[in-house]
């Protein structure tokens, strides 16, 4: 029985475990068919045979040079799977194999599975219009155009050439009676299947037409066996896995297990070095359990988490092997945290309150030009960030992402304004996870208390007045995912009770229904005053809100002394 299975084999490297492979396969009693590719050096090619050369049953036929995409590699095929079918009439299957791949269960498991279904061929073939993993803009094209170019060695020509022959409505004819059909290359066919395809009288029409397919070792045979199979299942029996770019995944020493709960017969592609993998399955007395049906699908959660890792990547973590351009992040940071504008202008002791009141760890202004104010005045914070403001706004995107990711699961809030440093504005409207909360115009609360002339403060509240314009042009973007509050400074010193319930609601925070006790608002007696003196003298600061000059709101006088009520 164990001569029933043939092994072709199509190797271009690593040699030494294609040798390894092979003579586990006429351990068995399987014969294999080895085919070099022709780039290979003669001398290293010599010495390959040689070293096979005491196992009768491992042959070597003809070499063709073999270029991924092009005819080499199924004309090397038909080479290998011809010398099969002529020198072991007992071979019943044939299964493709490359250097590259390896049995994962015992042999006797492959050879009885298919003496079970002796007439079946396994072959993965779909037509065009049922395939949706083809790569690189082509389907039903790629056999009704011309390829003379390589696509690797010269893609610009390859890419150029095929714009050309769309241009010009060039179109090549379907010989009659081909169905084109597409699949994975590592198949597994009866012997009357492959014979009626090598021995068809219209074999030379066939292979002079898919000679100019593109990627004919995914079609030639998939279409063919179509003809003449009386019975196909379109699967193969390789598990061989694909990333989103369509190259295949490499299989390494820690994918031991994962391979195991597959239950699949062969593997591809296993990378060279991985002793543990050879060592392992190249063992028969290894867990030869009870027979199971290939599947699989028990280890495709594992390959789609991983094409969704690399290609959204983790919210908020970059590093060298992912750092994607610009707009093409997953998450800009990893947690949700809060920006507050104006507050600790408003507020005495802002930053202490909000911490006791949230359970928050609450900044200052981390992007004041002088250095980043870290809670409780650290100069270092998880991570090594270092307050340096050097450092920080040499990337303060990265310095910003870095921060919340090294303290992801805590929420962080910080102050920030317009004497800021202002590179940060987009990053933070773009950011899904940022919750921006902004008094209008409470910038000008410190220059109405400092002790300026009032020449210098005219032109301060100016710039500052214009940049605080400029920022929220930006967080009222159609690009701004932040959530965003914007109160003017008379709105909110008008009912500051509300609108700190309205933040701390934002934040999560557990809080009685209504808040009992708020931080004391600065005295802001006069203030109405000096807004109009800054209007009179030319500068109008009309981010603040209609604000009183009286400083009287409605019939309440002077609110902003006591915002709360002691019950």
């Amino acid at each position: 029985m164990s001569g029933t299975l043939g092994i072709v084999m199509l190797v271009h490297t690593a040699l030494d475990r294609a040798e390894q492979v092979a003579r586990h396969w006429t351990a068995a009693g399987c014969p294999v068919v080895i085919h070099v590719d022709r780039k290979v050096d003669p001398a290293v090619f010599k010495d390959f045979v040689a070293a096979c050369g005491d196992d009768p049953l491992i042959l070597f036929c003809d070499r063709q040079a073999c270029e991924w995409g092009g005819w080499g590699i199924v004309a090397a095929s038909q080479s290998a799977a011809t010398l099969m079918l002529e020198r072991f009439p007992g071979v019943r299957h044939v299964f493709l194999s490359s250097g590259s791949c390896l049995p994962l269960r015992p042999v006797q498991d492959l050879i009885d599975y298919l003496s079970d279904r002796p007439r079946v061929d396994f072959i993965e073939s779909a037509t065009t219009a049922d395939v949706s993993w083809t790569v690189g803009g082509l389907d039903l094209e790629r056999f009704t155009l011309r390829f003379p170019f390589s696509w690797r060695k010269h893609r610009k020509l390859f890419d150029r050439f095929v714009k050309l022959q769309r241009a010009v409505g060039y179109r090549r004819t379907i010989p009659n009676g081909l169905i084109p059909h597409m699949g994975s290359q590592w198949w597994c066919l009866t012997r009357q299947t492959l014979t009626a395809i090598l021995q068809d009288p219209k074999r030379e029409v066939y292979d002079r037409y898919f000679r100019h397919v593109w990627i004919p070792d995914e079609s030639y045979f998939q279409t063919l066996a179509r003809l003449y199979s009386t019975q196909i299942e379109s699967r193969s029996l390789t598990l061989s896995k694909f990333d989103y770019q369509g190259r295949p995944h490499i299989f390494y020493d820690d994918h031991l297990q994962l391979l195991r709960r597959s239950d699949c017969f062969v593997a591809r592609k296993i990378w060279p070095r991985a002793d543990r993998l050879y060592q392992a399955f190249l063992n028969d007395q290894y867990l030869a359990g009870k027979p199971a049906e290939p599947n699989p699908g028990k280890i495709d959660r594992v390959f789609s988490k991983a094409v969704e890792r690399r290609t959204r990547g983790r919210d908020g973590l970059y590093m060298q092997s992912r750092f994607p351009r610009h707009g093409s992040e997953n998450g800009l940071t990893a947690f949700p945290y809060s920006v507050f504008q104006g507050f600790s202008e408003l507020f005495e002791g802002f930053e202490s309150w909000l911490g006791n009141a949230s359970g928050a760890r609450v900044h200052g202004h981390l992007f004041n030009p002088t250095r980043a104010e870290f809670a409780e005045g650290e100069t270092i914070l998880n991570g090594s960030l270092s307050d340096n403001a050097v450092l920080r706004d040499y990337n303060p995107t990265a310095f910003l992402s870095n921060l919340i990711w090294n303290t992801r699961g805590e929420r962080q809030c910080f102050q920030f304004g317009p004497a800021d440093t202002q590179k940060i504005n987009w990053f933070l409207a773009r950011d899904k996870n940022a919750r921006v909360c902004v008094v209008t115009g409470a910038w000008a609360v410190p220059l109405f208390r400092s002790n300026m002339n009032f020449a210098d403060i005219r032109a301060e509240a100016a710039r500052l007045q214009k940049i605080e314009t400029e920022q929220l042009e930006v967080l009222d973007s159609v690009w701004t995912k932040a959530r965003v509050h914007v109160w003017s400074m008379a709105e909110f010193v008008e009912s500051p009770m509300e609108h700190l319930q309205t933040v701390l609601e934002e934040m999560g925070a557990t809080q009685p229904s209504h808040l009992i006790e708020a931080p004391t608002m600065v005295d802001l007696a006069g203030f109405g005053k000096f807004l109009q003196n800054l209007k009179n003298q030319g500068m109008h600061p009309h981010l603040m809100g209609d604000f009183p000059a009286d400083d009287v709101f409605g019939n309440q006088t002077r609110p902003y002394r006591k915002p709360y009520l002691v019950q």
